[in-house]
């Protein structure tokens, strides 16, 4: 008897990568002990939500009796939230954005899903620069669309504005792009992104069609060198920011995000209605309450970018002194490191010999090489060195 439909029993044949290591580490931790184990295999943050987050929590928690406080509010968001994060987000992105153009999401994930579904038809082509993260795949797909990876410069990984260009057809309706990137940790310049925003200008015109540029920015806080970030709504008319509190407020698995909708979009109240009803019918109705009231009182915060910003510099001493090839990441908290053996599933297989965790590249769609999430404590990278050291001898011994 059939109990799954085929798009889903397809997914499960070749399932991320990235989980497939998190669940490997379970069963090591298990065999070895947690200590043992070098996990870098996902980006799930370590750090302790700051101080402010916990007072908030516990504001909320007082006030918990009171009616309706956990009770549904417009699905949009509570207009107040919407209000304090439009201003905030005009700051940041350097464009003027009212209220009426931020909706509150389920996480950035939700919110992708949430674009996706309003304006992608059947048989719709999403382009994105490659390596790219995995669930872009599935998201596009989940609404008869159909992602386009389009392979960006090797080793540093900028865009290679070129190929972006000849990915363009009749087809396109969107261009994701990731800055900071995961899993590569590359910004984009503004030369970079100017660029791209006239091709997508160009050909909208060519095609007679509107072309979104979607800026997926939950790393934005994490900028190691301060290189400037630009605003996508600088650079194209068509574009969104969709974002979250995952790794600024260490929030993960509270599930809040957002879209924000470039007020220059001709009539972009159209596009806002066909946001917010997507979110409801799609099942996420409203992002959570109490999540929605923590960033409300807890904008202003952040988790300590220093930390990471350390961690960055020791892991990147661990696998020089291991004979590790990589383009220094310039934000988020990943390597992605050049393996010394052509297949990485290989390297992979072998670093987990070694007890240290991390993910394939084919799992982002560009093979040849490793990505190690460094968001671990300090203690795991150091004590990770001689595994690695070992791991690399090993495959190239053995090539």
């Amino acid at each position: 008897m059939k109990l799954l439909n085929d798009q889903i029993k397809g997914f499960l044949a070749n399932s991320s990568m990235i989980r497939k290591m998190f669940e490997a580490g379970i069963e090591l931790k298990k065999k070895y002990g947690a200590d043992k184990v070098y996990d870098f295999s996902l980006g799930n943050p370590d750090l302790p939500v700051p101080q402010s987050v916990q007072k908030s929590i516990e504001n909320i928690a007082a006030h918990s009796l009171e009616p309706f406080a956990h009770g549904y509010m417009p699905n949009a968001g509570f207009p107040q939230v919407r209000e304090k994060l439009a201003k905030k987000l005009s700051i940041e992105q350097g464009n003027e954005i009212p209220m009426s153009n931020v909706i509150m999401t389920c996480g950035a994930a939700g919110g992708l899903n949430v674009f996706f579904r309003s304006v992608l038809d059947k048989d719709d082509e999403v382009i994105v620069p490659s390596p790219y993260f995995v669930e872009y795949g599935f998201y596009t797909s989940n609404f008869g669309g159909k992602l386009v990876p389009v392979e960006s410069k090797d080793f540093t990984f900028e865009l290679d504005l070129a190929k972006l260009e000849a990915a363009f057809n009749e087809k396109t309706r969107a261009v994701i792009i990731n800055s900071p990137h995961n899993p590569t940790g590359q910004i984009y310049s503004r030369a970079e992104m100017e660029a791209l925003g006239e091709i997508i200008e160009r050909k909208s015109k060519e095609f007679g069609t509107v072309i979104y540029l979607i800026a997926d920015e939950p790393y934005r806080f994490l900028n190691y060198d301060g290189a400037e970030i630009p605003s996508v709504f600088d650079v194209c008319t068509n574009s969104v920011v969709i974002g979250s509190y995952s790794k600024t407020l260490s929030l993960a698995g509270e599930r809040i995000g957002y879209i924000a909708v470039n007020p220059k979009i001709e009539n972009s109240a159209e596009l806002m209605n066909g946001l917010i009803l997507a979110n409801r019918i799609l099942g996420f109705v409203n992002a959570p309450a109490m999540a929605q009231r923590i960033i409300a009182d807890c904008l202003d915060s952040e988790a300590d970018m220093n930390v990471y910003r350390n961690r960055r510099n020791l892991m990147a001493d661990v696998l020089q002194e291991a004979g590790l090839e990589f383009t220094m990441p310039k934000g988020a908290f990943y390597f992605f490191v050049k393996s010394p053996v052509e297949d990485e599933k290989v390297f992979v297989e072998i670093l987990t010999k070694h007890r240290v965790l991390a993910v394939p590249g084919s799992g982002f769609g560009k093979k040849g090489y490793v990505r190690f999430a460094f968001c671990v404590g300090e203690n795991v990278i150091e004590n990770s060195r001689e595994s690695i050291k070992n791991a690399v001898a090993e495959v190239k011994s053995s090539n």
